[in-house]
């Protein structure tokens, strides 16, 4: 096992880009505050950096995923600019209740399944029990439970059965998971609950 190594997987909508909702127009990606910063520190950690996100828009008939690859892809564009590349990019398109039947049904790449997960731990050689899901929605931080990593919630105030930790934006939760692996880089950890 000592070939794996670890990552850092993060939800998209409200961890890494604005959430307005089934996003469906290149146009309305835009990365949040603190973003680059945070990402370019845990990769400077030794961290890889993959997306897990849930996209049940494709089966609600919203978008389509050709209108997801464009998504993605000026999601990587601004990243790029920030100078942040992602190792990783994995979506469940699929939803029990969903209107485009090819994408009706259950599915453990539905967070808080963790299918999402352990697919790029296979793909990409990720050891899941040195590594930590970040994202803003307790589905995220119980898919990464289940995975067996460590987690991070992003809110401005603790939820019912939040994560390990709970902190208010991706750059609080970067500097708290580089102190907590015992990271001697320049970034200070600010307050964060539980």
């Amino acid at each position: 096992m000592g070939g794996l190594r670890p990552a850092i997987f993060l939800d998209r909508d409200g961890t890494l880009i604005e959430d307005p909702g089934y996003l469906r127009d290149v146009a309305g990606v835009r990365l949040l505050a603190g973003v680059g910063e945070a990402l370019r520190d845990l990769r400077s950690g030794g961290f890889g950096l993959v997306v897990v996100t849930n996209q049940s828009g494709v089966a609600r008939g919203l978008l389509d995923e050709i209108c997801l690859a464009a998504i993605h892809d000026r999601m990587r564009q601004l990243l790029g600019q920030e100078g942040v590349r992602l190792d990783g990019l994995y979506y469940c398109p699929y939803h029990p209740e969903g209107v485009v039947e090819a994408y009706r049904k259950e599915s453990d790449w539905r967070k808080p399944g963790c299918g999402m997960l352990r697919q790029a731990a296979s793909d990409l050689g990720i050891d899941l029990g040195q590594s930590w899901m970040i994202g803003d929605g307790v589905r995220d931080v119980e898919a990464g439970r289940r995975a067996g990593c460590r987690t991070v919630l992003l809110a401005e105030e603790e939820k019912g059965s939040g994560g390990e930790f709970v902190v208010k934006d991706l750059l609080a939760g970067s500097r708290l998971v580089l102190q907590a692996c015992g990271w001697s880089g320049a970034v200070q950890v600010g307050s964060h609950g539980n």
